[in-house]
Order: structure tokens, then sequence, then C-alpha cells
């Protein structure tokens, strides 16, 4: 098969694909007459065959998939003008010290908070996806030791933990899911995050509508955000 026709052939199975499409299954589509490392390379031409679009092909945890680009999440929100709902802070620096510092306990993480967590915020998380139970301490009661998940990774458009900002504090950490949209953000979004949470946590401001692009399947046509998001029970006292 020739090149030109290798590329229609990853970019349509791609642009219908609902979900991030791996190497291996990609190499399916050609009856494996195409190794790994030509499947890549077809990969990145398509990349720079998108780069002066509104999408782009990106990958990400779990595998290859096209998404709009942040500068397009202006334009595309006058489709679905109603805002998802927020996350609370105490939700989001949860998330941010298990992100930062797993495997964690829950007990780890109200040590480092100095408060007591709601169970209802770390079902929230589990229930999104975000967050999963990967085993137990070998202590007294064997707390159960939570991490992020691959569809955390999806969601906010990386590859690995390793393309989370640097922060220099645990107050900081948690400012930076503040200055994402958590339905789906770019690698672009991640690299700026540092004097992003900089500047919400002077202004105190925790509003997790800026940034982002709609990492949704394009035949959907730009399903509504607002689906992807929850809100933390209310009651939570912290």
């Amino acid at each position: 098969m020739q090149t030109i026709e290798a590329k229609r052939v990853l970019e349509t199975a791609l642009i219908c694909a609902s979900q991030p499409v791996t190497v291996r299954e990609l190499r399916t589509l050609f009856a494996d007459e195409l190794g790994s490392d030509t499947v890549k390379v077809l990969l990145q031409e398509l990349q720079l065959e998108w780069t002066h679009r509104g999408v782009e092909l990106v990958q990400v945890a779990s595998g290859w998939r096209f998404q709009s680009r942040p500068e397009m999440r202006e334009f595309l929100d006058r489709l679905h003008p109603e805002k998802p709902p927020k996350y609370t802070r105490a939700t989001l620096e949860t998330l941010a010290i298990i992100a930062y510092r797993q495997p964690v306990t829950r007990g780890d993480i109200e040590d480092i908070r100095g408060v007591t967590v709601n169970s209802l915020t770390i079902k929230q998380l589990e229930d999104r996806g975000w967050v999963e139970v990967i085993g137990y301490r070998e202590t007294v009661g064997r707390p159960a030791l939570l991490a992020t998940t691959r569809q955390f990774l999806d969601d906010l458009g990386l590859q690995s933990l390793d393309q989370l900002p640097e922060m220099g504090g645990d107050a900081q950490q948690s400012d930076i899911f503040e200055t994402l949209q958590l339905d789906g953000a770019a690698p672009e979004d991640a690299k700026n995050i540092a004097a992003g949470a900089d500047a919400v946590s002077a202004e105190g401001q925790n509003d997790m509508n800026e940034g982002g692009p709609l990492a949704l399947p394009l035949e959907q046509g730009g399903a509504e955000a607002s689906d992807l998001a929850e809100t933390e029970n209310t009651t939570d006292p912290t």
C-alpha cells in the first residue's frame, strides 16, 4: 500500500474513533503488513499535515486521537454556551495530591490538607474515572492506595505524569486543575500551567472554565462539555 493511501486509512479511522486508538490497533487496519515504526512515522506525518487546521492529531496515554485546538474553544463554546458545573476546591486539592504524590492513602491526603476528606469526594473522582485503587498499604487497617488513571491523562491531553508541570508547594499543586477544564485539555495548556496557577492563586480565583480543547470525536458534532463534568456533593464540610 502506498504511503498516501495508508495515511488516508489512518486518518479516517482516527476521525471516526470515539476513543484514542493505539498503534497496535491501528496496525490491524493493514492486516499487520505495516510495522509499528512505520505506523508511527505515518502518524507523525499526519500531525504535520494538520498543523494549520482547527483540529490536531495528538498522542495521549491511551493512544492517538483527533481533537480541537485550544484556540478553537472560544468559538465551539458558542454552540453550547452552557457552562459545565465547577469542581470545589476540596475536590481539586484532593485530585492534585493524588496526582503528584501517588500512590497515597486517604490518611495521607488528610495529613497534607489538614482536614478530613469527605468519602464522596474520593467516590466522585473514582466515578469520573480519574482515580482508582491500585493496592493496599501493608500497615494497620491496610488502607487503600489511590492513584490516577489513564483516563485522567487522556482528559488532560497528556501521555504521562511526567508532563504535569512542576509546582513549588502543595497549595500550588491543586491550582493547576483550576486553570484547566478537565473535560479535555491539551499538552499546550499543561506547559503553561505554572504561570497560570500563580495567577489564579494570587487573584483568589477558582474558575475551571478556562482553556482546553473540546476533546471529542468529530462525528459527534461537538457534544456538550457539561456531559463530561460532575459536581461535588455540596455537603462536603471542607
